[in-house]
């Protein structure tokens, strides 16, 4: 889920671009961030995910191919970063997502038997869950299209936000703002889904267009540090932590700017049985200091044409026309422009 700073983030905050803007930029992505997004989105009427013969999901690769393929086109150098091994204080998160998902395939599962299309789609997207075949196949359909990936020692926004911060990657690419909190000079969001989508539960569609947030316009703007950052998003409530009840991020905001960091807020009573200095202390080491790893050298090639045709088209169904339409557009990659006019 992420920490929610979306209050905080104000529209001079912000930068509405265009994937055109970005032609020539290095993005490290949060590969499950955007798997999750294509398997959540990419579905029937009733809500059933893309599928081969032989019953695997395909939505993710669905997704993932066509979306990579407009990165290209566009002349974006994108690499995808995958989660590692989970911090241990995200392991009551990951209980709750999953009792959340199987409570929602239950609900699917009614609304299936009573042959209600719209709750069919509003329960399977929460159902949706990445299998390991699906990273596994997920890291194939890349090496075949040229396009490099990373596996994370940990979180995999950590490490997107960690290349980007050593330039390795112009920016780190996530819906979610963790990445802010990780030390990403350029968070980009949006860039996975774009597009027209839907509202939540409204028959209403709305333009989504991908947009740029700076960390240190954000801490400029509010005259804090990023360790202060960090404990706005501790107070609100992280993967790692549970938030302080009643504490929104700009009560929050209000809270670390007044003493400084949250040992010294005085209006919270019972701080340390809410949030405990061995908790504390632990999510801010994973923000501050998280399990990342080096990379120096990123790799981008030729796709291998024939390996994406036998992949997609000849083990996992997808059109074989459409297929090599999207190769043929990704033939002639265009020259790199600059957005340092803007910066």
């Amino acid at each position: 889920m992420g920490v929610d700073l979306s209050p905080l983030i104000e529209d001079n905050l912000k930068q509405e671009i265009q994937l055109d803007n970005l032609n020539g930029k290095k993005l490290s992505i949060d590969a499950y961030n955007a798997l999750y997004q294509f398997l959540t989105t990419i579905r029937g009427e009733d809500g059933s995910p893309l599928m081969d013969s032989q019953g695997r999901i395909t939505s993710h690769l669905s997704g993932l191919f066509y979306r990579t393929v407009n990165f290209i086109e566009k002349g974006l150098k994108v690499v995808y970063v995958f989660d590692g091994k989970s911090p241990e204080l995200k392991a009551k998160e990951i209980e709750e997502r999953r009792k959340v998902r199987e409570e929602a395939l239950k609900m699917y599962e009614e609304a299936k038997a009573q042959g209600n299309e719209e709750l069919m789609k509003k329960y399977a997207t929460r159902a949706a869950f990445l299998k390991s075949y699906m990273v596994d196949d997920s890291k194939k359909l890349l090496e075949l299209m040229g396009v490099p990936w990373v596996d994370a020692p940990s979180e995999g926004e950590a490490q997107a936000a960690y290349m980007a911060l050593r330039g390795v990657t112009w920016g780190s690419v996530s819906q979610d703002y963790d990445s802010l909190l990780f030390g990403s000079p350029r968070l980009v969001r949006n860039l996975t889904v774009s597009g027209k989508r839907k509202l939540p539960n409204k028959d209403i569609y709305v333009e989504i267009s991908p947009e740029i947030i700076e960390t240190e316009k954000i801490l400029k703007f509010y005259g804090i540090t990023r360790e202060q950052l960090v404990d706005i998003g501790i107070l609100v409530g992280t993967d790692f932590n549970m938030g302080i009840k009643g504490i929104g991020p700009k009560t929050a905001l209000k809270l670390v700017k007044k003493y400084g960091k949250i040992e010294n807020i005085k209006e919270i009573d019972n701080l340390e049985e809410f949030l405990p200095q061995e908790v504390l202390s632990e999510v801010r080491k994973i923000f501050l200091e998280p399990q990342v790893k080096d990379v120096e050298q990123l790799e981008w090639k030729q796709p291998d044409e024939e390996g994406v045709i036998k992949f997609l088209c000849d083990e996992r169904n997808f059109s074989i026309d459409r297929v090599k339409n999207a190769l043929n557009r990704i033939k002639k990659r265009p020259a790199a422009s600059s957005l340092d006019q803007w910066f």
